[in-house]
């Protein structure tokens, strides 16, 4: 007989007994605050197993915080958040975008947000606006076709065109490390490269 699928409300449970489980020793109120450090220290410094059956690691804000949630609500504290979704555009504004779309369907994204920003002095991104487009099925052609897809570019012989293109690494001493590349476009070679300290680096 198969398992019946869990619910979001059963894995959310799941989530709490697990992470109760981890701070139960730890909130022991015999323990004084050295103690407790320690063991907190500890905890955070093994793999453990997570509600789901997964290798998990705990970081030790995580466990303190916890702690802190299971004392002031109980159990139900360590539930966690439900997710609250809601749209980032007014539907108004989409309405103007689908309106001005239909008037003149040749109009592209970044047209019509040109068009919005004037009137409204703000205006969703394009690709916002393109998905909402490809929604409602707007983006066809006068005789109902989508149009027509343009293939990737790519260079015919090596040295033909060179790109170039930073790419962010870690924070060093202070300032965000980036490096910089060529690749050639045909060959996919990178003729040099160099890290620097901002996109601004000579």
């Amino acid at each position: 007989m198969p398992t019946p699928k869990k619910t979001r409300a059963d894995r959310a449970r799941d989530i709490a007994l697990y992470r109760y489980s981890l701070i139960r020793p730890l909130a022991d109120p015999n323990l004084s605050a050295t103690e407790r450090g320690r063991l907190v220290r500890d905890m955070a410094a093994q793999v453990h197993i997570g509600p789901f059956g997964q290798p998990a690691e705990v970081s030790r804000a995580s466990l303190d915080r916890w702690i802190r949630a299971w004392r002031a609500g109980g159990f139900d504290a360590l539930l966690p958040a439900q997710r609250q979704i809601t749209p980032r555009t007014e539907a108004e504004v989409l309405e103007l975008a689908a309106r001005l779309k239909q008037e003149h369907p040749a109009r592209t994204a970044a047209h019509i947000a040109r068009i919005i920003a004037a009137q409204q002095g703000w205006a969703p991104s394009a690709r916002t606006l393109q998905r909402h487009f490809a929604r409602l099925e707007l983006n066809t052609r006068g005789d109902g076709n989508p149009p027509a897809a343009f293939g990737r570019f790519e260079a015919t012989e090596p040295d033909e065109m060179w790109i170039s293109d930073g790419l962010h690494g870690p924070i060093i001493d202070g300032k965000r490390a980036v490096l910089f590349a060529l690749l050639d476009d045909h060959s996919r070679f990178v003729p040099g490269h160099r890290w620097g300290h901002g996109e601004d680096t000579p």
